[in-house]
């Protein structure tokens, strides 16, 4: 549409004569930068996606589902941002060239013609290159002099720093480069606001439209101003529109913040922390006011490791304890850091006044909220992935202490993927907790769980072979006995699917991508394609 308004529209007219294709093919990704730009904030408004989450009124569970997405939501839009950046300057790349030719006279006479209106009294330009400098110096000439030129640079190079900073490696390996640079987002909101200021892509005035038709004055130029010829045409600036876009983003955004620094200067009491093996570490806090459900995940700052980062962690408590818990694997600069400021890196004991001051903002919502919204559920965790599982598990377990009646999940099918024995430790207590108090109440059904061991080594396999009779499992202790390898997804389906037929079953994963596409494909090929038949949800931890 907006290709088709610069391309015909008659107001243009002499504009496209001038800058030719290159005029819709920069406005029409402008358009499209403007509807970007719009949303690419809105999925990153956390509290907003948490309100909506827990509003039942307007999010039944297929839209939440859709919420869940919403970092995979910005990615795509970011590139969409990408790519009509990228068309958008390659095309003023030529407008500035054929400007300042033609104003340099190294153009048709028709060009030249019209890049000299403006030059006398009472005349109003229509190339923005008003010095008569030739290219290359030129073009550098006006991209440094002309507001939209500069910004066009900064925000271009901001757009640059912030997606190339985006890739994996870098997230994984130097998060603070990521996170730093992801906020130059507001020099990036700042420079697009005010790009389009000076209106320097001009369009012929509606007076002047009235009075002479662009269509019939357009032979001959050099008639234009004479007794009973056509009057020379007046042209005016774009007024600016993308701030419009953008003002209300960028305002429920500015609350979103508001509200995490408000939640951020909130006290949080850090009653224990607790070394697990495979360098992880257990904080128990509590803070004024605190309510989780279960899978819902936090933001925590360090101002001892960090002032500025904010790092999310998966809550492993239940809702029913009276602290709330995060798990954290040593595995960077920041977790490194906070390992060394409780003291977990010293052999003694470390008194609660010495433990440094935390900040949270949260809890936020994710998938596993929906996990009582099914009668039969499967729980798959990877690594330290197993998290949100493990605040699920609790829940599950102070429900049955409490003889709760009215739960509708009956089944859970649990699937824990590890690479090394030592991993199973922290986790395997909870499990046996599970394990007895199922039994006591003849329900040893409810849950099922299979534990892999995707990594071992000959000794290991020995060891395993020796005491596989035993009654319990040599690595676990509890009496489902660890598995080796990876699991046959295709036929956990396919026996999960016998087992329950016509029902929707929950498939809920936190851990990687591949992992991610493989149940995915799972879920779709496994499910039945009438609405009586068994259906897999798929749903996956994103934050």
């Amino acid at each position: 549409r907006f290709y088709r308004f610069y391309d015909i529209e008659p107001q243009y007219h002499y504009t496209r004569k001038l800058l030719g294709f290159a005029l819709p093919l920069a406005r029409a990704p402008a358009a499209c930068l403007n509807f970007n730009c719009m949303l690419i904030l809105l999925p990153v408004c956390r509290n907003l996606l948490s309100f909506l989450r827990g509003s039942s009124a307007c999010c039944s569970t297929r839209i939440r589902r859709q919420l869940d997405r919403n970092l995979t939501f910005h990615k795509m839009v970011a590139w969409m941002i990408a790519l009509h950046t990228a068309i958008h300057t390659i095309a003023h790349l030529f407008n500035v060239e054929w400007c300042v030719n033609a104003r340099v006279n190294k153009s048709d006479s028709y060009s030249i013609a019209l890049s000299r209106l403006g030059d006398k009294p009472g005349e109003t330009y229509l190339n923005f290159a008003r010095e008569e400098i030739p290219n290359p110096e030129g073009g550098l000439y006006v991209a440094v002099t002309r507001v939209a030129g500069i910004t066009g640079i900064v925000i271009t190079l901001c757009l640059i720093l912030i997606i190339t900073s985006s890739a994996k490696t870098i997230r994984r390996s130097y998060f603070e480069v990521f996170w730093y640079t992801h906020h130059l987002f507001v020099i990036f909101f700042i420079g697009l606001a005010i790009h389009g200021a000076e209106r320097i892509v001009r369009q012929q005035t509606q007076e002047s439209l009235d009075k002479d038709n662009p269509e019939k004055c357009d032979k001959d130029p050099s008639e234009w101003g004479k007794p009973g010829k056509c009057a020379i045409p007046q042209f005016a600036g774009n007024p600016p529109m993308t701030w419009k876009w953008i003002v209300g983003p960028m305002f429920l955004y500015l609350c979103e913040r508001l509200v995490r620094f408000w939640r951020s200067q909130q006290k949080v009491v850090i009653t224990k922390v607790v070394t697990h093996p495979f360098k992880t570490i257990e904080l128990q806090m509590k803070k004024k006011g605190f309510k989780m459900e279960v899978g819902q995940y936090i933001f925590v700052k360090c101002p001892k490791v960090s002032r500025l980062e904010w790092h999310p962690f998966t809550l492993t408590s239940a809702p029913e304890e009276d602290f709330f818990s995060i798990h954290i694997r040593i595995v960077g600069d920041w977790t490194e850091g906070l390992f060394n400021a409780c003291g977990c890196d010293k052999q003694e004991f470390q008194d609660a006044w010495k433990l440094p001051k935390i900040a949270v903002d949260g809890p936020f919502g994710t998938a596993s909220e929906d996990v009582f919204s099914y009668e039969v559920v499967m729980l798959v965790g990877a690594g330290i992935g197993v998290t949100p599982f493990a605040s699920i598990l609790k829940s599950v377990w102070y429900k049955y202490c409490n003889n709760a009646t009215n739960l509708r999940l009956k089944k859970i099918y649990f699937y824990w993927l590890c690479r090394d024995t030592h991993a199973f430790e922290w986790f395997a207590d909870l499990l046996q907790l599970l394990e007895t108090q199922m039994q006591e109440r003849n329900n040893a059904g409810f849950l099922s769980y299979n534990i892999y061991l995707t990594g071992w080594d000959e000794s290991q396999a020995d060891h395993f072979a020796v005491h596989h009779d035993e009654e319990k499992d040599v690595i676990t202790g509890l009496k489902q006995k660890t598995l080796y390898g990876r699991p046959n997804w295709d036929n956990e389906f396919k026996t999960i699917a016998s087992q329950h037929p016509n029902t929707r079953i929950g498939v809920f994963l936190c851990g990687p991508e591949a992992l991610a596409e493989t149940l995915s494909k799972q879920c779709i090929s496994s499910s039945e394609s009438g609405p009586r038949g068994v259906h897999f949800i798929f749903n996956k931890e994103n934050f």
